[in-house]
């Protein structure tokens, strides 16, 4: 956000700090219009820089991207994460989640990054909101530009296989990738032109779990490095449970994958329905079409090209830094109506 602002409004000032740094606070807060808290558990010492901020008449408002603030929704979180249920990890999770919520209380506004989203905040605390959604930033857009120039002077050229990429980060997609898995072993067995590319913690079971040859393993990976990894297949793979917590998800990794000239399969949660336009920009697959939607793909991949640049221009029009700083300075000087 603060690369936004200062592309688009370089008349405003605007700088991070950690939580380390709240020993700080008062010469934060004499410096500050607005103070935005970044998906922050409460501390005494966010409540002391929340109070004080708004006594000296300074804004305060809380931006979270997930639905990980009201403890109503903890034991969905935690099913849609697959996470155990000891007393430990029910204790750390209810925590943390109320720990979140107390904080955006203690603010004036929300900042979320989708309307789903906003309304559960709106449902749960109350405050105005106002959606600014997630983008990218100049060293993606950079990268990536170069990888789309890349393919463009090899006329799109492909070797003569197909790549699938699931790119999970953390190990808390095992239940996402579980509604393809099953499909995705049945497609490898049947098409020897397909390979896996898998970027992440997940660990491939079942028929997969014996198709090592026919699956690409890489570690997690830093942002940049990741677009480059991206930018390497042909579909980029998005399956995604359907619940209230999925649905409050971004559309980031189908932006990610577009601004690289790769296209996305993904499920129709909320935001990804939105950022994909059916067989223009990339599919929509719900968990029962799976196998019929990536034959339909594999079978299109001739007109892949047309495809990639129709994603790739939406991206840009959608994500850019430039685009959001209207919405970015909406929220933080509460200049219209919040969502």
């Amino acid at each position: 956000m603060i690369e936004a602002l200062g592309l688009a409004e370089p008349g405003i000032g605007a700088a991070w700090f950690s939580g380390e740094e709240l020993e700080w606070a008062d010469r934060i807060i004499d410096r500050a219009d607005t103070i935005v808290i970044c998906r922050a558990r409460y501390t005494p010492a966010f409540g002391r820089l929340i109070t004080t901020a708004r006594s000296r008449g300074r804004r305060v408002l809380f931006d979270v991207d997930d639905l990980i603030f009201d403890t109503r929704f903890t034991h969905m979180v935690m099913d849609t994460l697959d996470q155990n249920t000891t007393e430990t990890d029910l204790d750390f999770w209810f925590g943390v989640m109320a720990r979140i919520g107390e904080t955006m209380r203690l603010c004036d506004g929300v900042i979320l990054t989708n309307e789903y989203l906003a309304r559960r905040a709106t449902d749960f605390c109350g405050l105005p909101s106002w959606v600014v959604p997630n983008f990218l930033n100049g060293a993606q857009l950079d990268l990536s530009a170069r990888i789309v120039e890349r393919k463009r002077a090899s006329g799109w050229r492909r070797d003569q296989r197909i790549h699938l990429g699931y790119f999970s980060g953390t190990p808390s997609h095992n239940r996402d990738f579980a509604i393809i898995a099953d499909t995705m072993a049945e497609l490898l067995q049947r098409d020897r032109r397909l390979v896996l590319r898998i970027v992440g913690f997940l660990e491939p079971k079942g028929r997969l779990a014996a198709m090592a040859e026919r699956i690409e393993r890489f570690p997690l990976q830093d942002f940049l490095n990741l677009q480059r990894l991206i930018g390497e297949v042909e579909l980029n793979l998005v399956p995604l449970q359907d619940n209230t917590f999925t649905n409050c998800k971004s559309e980031l990794k189908v932006f990610e994958a577009a601004i690289t000239g790769t296209i996305s399969v993904a499920s129709p949660a909320f935001t990804l329905k939105r950022a994909i336009e059916e067989g223009e920009t990339g599919y929509l697959a719900p968990a029962y079409r799976w196998e019929e939607v990536l034959l339909r793909a594999i079978d299109r991949l001739g007109d892949y090209p047309r495809m990639a640049e129709a994603a790739l221009a939406a991206a840009e029009e959608r994500y850019g830094p430039m685009r959001q700083a209207k919405a970015i300075t909406a929220a933080v000087f509460g200049e219209q109506t919040p969502r």
